[in-house]
């Protein structure tokens, strides 16, 4: 019984979790590339380490090693990998560094001072970094485990003592190795915790579209590492910004991804797409009014005509007042996607009146538009735009089917009117994009866009078209350090 009952929770659990509307899959294929930047970024780290000075005495030798700092460094060996229950796992085997340090000896009333240039070498560094899902569905670095050591270190000792520096050389780098040894991975910790959570506060989580419509991109779990690839799952639904709290229940297919033939895969349900159309129907942006001039020449004309005989039944003082032309959304437009394509259908009403000045309007006739519009999806750099084509069009009569038959001879002035005014200003606004939750810097290049039963994949590789160290010190300004990413932890527990 008790066995049946969990198995109840769970399923209700699951009945009940939020589906996401947009998923994305990085790839084996982008840690390469990864790492090449990610080295590039840890080796500038690396040379900011700050060594203690370091005093002692061996019988009547006195030495103080001070002003330590890093000269050079290689990392030759490298590897870097998702690794379950970790994630991201990074390892560099046999790398050397190069430091440069004064030097100040004592024996008996002798004294010797000056600089010395030392080798650290066969360096390794294993160290894991753990993401999750903070508070506010921001992807963060949680934790950075670490293990670094220096196997063995070379000193070139010259000057007066040059002797008796090899003979003390075991004590000094001994001790020298045992202090670097102790400062390695508090750098990683804190480049971790503190300078790439910073580069992910660049990362949209919730935030405006335009003046009318916002995205919330919140993550709704911790990512997922396999040994191919992190996957993670995004809310992807828009919101109009005058009603903040307001979402659309999603009941769309789940997307799914399979592939891993490029560095990144994006999914988007339906449910993404239905979200932001019903926003802007509900921020009241679905609606076009055309009065006097604005209706275009032809079309007046061929209105004028096709209800002449209400018109002329009119007073002169109304007939030839400057015609209104209404078109007004009635629902939601929604989204079906096929392997075949992307569709959109839309249903509007068409209000046509006449408004004489000063006086209340004239109306001629009120008809329903049918409309189904083809969609096709493409990524520029970090965005995500629609280009729209109307594809079928039909009108009719919300009054009689003999009025319906009547406004046939309007069909063709009226799609063109919709494909030559109305549709340009669809596509100029949604070429604009909505922005990809990528890290600032980086960008998509060579998308290929994938249509399948209620969802699209978009496959694409990443490009870094700025340095991991431009964006983050860019946004440390701003970035508000977490209290407990400030402490680091113990050094490494590697052996001296």
């Amino acid at each position: 019984m008790a066995l049946f009952g969990a198995l109840v929770l769970v399923l209700l659990a699951g009945a009940h979790a939020e589906l996401p509307g947009c998923k994305i899959r990085i790839t084996s294929k982008a840690l390469d590339l990864v790492k090449e930047e990610g080295l590039r970024f840890l080796e500038q780290e690396l040379e900011t380490i700050t060594i203690p000075d370091l005093r002692g005495r061996e019988g009547h030798f006195f030495y103080n090693i001070s002003d330590v700092k890093v000269t050079e460094l290689q990392l030759t060996s490298s590897e870097l990998h998702f690794q379950p229950e970790q994630e991201l796992m990074l390892q560099i085997n046999n790398a050397s560094l190069g430091l440069r340090f004064r030097r100040q000896l004592l024996y008996w009333f002798f004294y010797d001072g000056g600089y010395i240039n030392t080798s650290a070498e066969g360096m390794s560094i294993h160290t894991a970094l753990q993401l999750s899902r903070d508070p506010t569905g921001r992807i963060k670095v949680s934790n950075v485990s670490c293990q670094a050591s220096v196997s063995r270190m070379h000193a070139v000792f010259g000057g007066t003592f040059k002797k008796v520096y090899e003979f003390l050389s075991t004590f000094i780098t001994s001790g020298m190795r045992f202090l670097l040894n102790q400062q390695i991975c508090p750098v990683l910790y804190h480049a971790g915790t503190v300078l790439l959570n910073s580069l992910l506060d660049t990362v949209p989580v919730r935030r405006a579209v335009d003046e009318l419509v916002g995205i919330d991109y919140s993550l709704l779990k911790d990512p997922v590492a396999s040994t191919s690839n992190l996957d993670m799952d995004f809310r992807g639904a828009f919101f109009p910004l005058a009603e903040g709290n307001w979402s659309l229940p999603n009941q769309a297919v789940e997307p799914q991804l399979q592939e891993e033939e490029r560095m990144v895969y994006v999914a988007f349900s339906e449910f993404f797409f239905d979200s932001a159309m019903e926003s802007y129907f509900r921020a009241g942006a679905l609606q076009l009014l055309l009065v006097g001039d604005k209706v275009p020449h032809d079309l007046d004309m061929l209105l004028r005509a096709t209800y002449f005989g209400s018109i002329v039944l009119l007073s002169p003082a109304v007939i030839d007042s400057p015609l209104k032309l209404e078109l007004r959304v009635t629902a939601p437009p929604r989204c079906t996607i096929k392997p075949s394509g992307t569709t959109i259908s839309v249903t509007a009403s068409v209000t046509i009146a006449l408004v004489p000045p000063n006086q209340p309007e004239v109306q001629l006739s009120s008809m329903t538009m049918d409309a189904r519009l083809s969609a096709k999806m493409a990524l520029r750099g970090k965005a995500l735009r629609t280009q729209l084509d109307l594809r079928r069009f039909r009108i009719y009569s919300n009054q009689s089917a003999l009025e319906s038959l009547a406004l046939i001879p309007l069909q063709a002035p009226l799609k063109t009117m919709l494909q030559i005014g109305v549709m340009p200003m669809l596509n100029e606004r949604t070429r604009r994009g909505v922005e990809i939750p990528l890290p600032e810097g980086i960008n998509f290049v060579r998308e290929m866009v994938t249509s399948h039963a209620g969802f699209l994949t978009i496959g694409a590789d990443l490009h870094f078209a700025k340095g991991l160290r431009e964006v983050i010190k860019k946004n440390q300004l701003t970035y508000t350090r977490d209290p407990q990413a400030s402490s680091a932890p113990s050094p490494s527990t590697a052996a001296v």
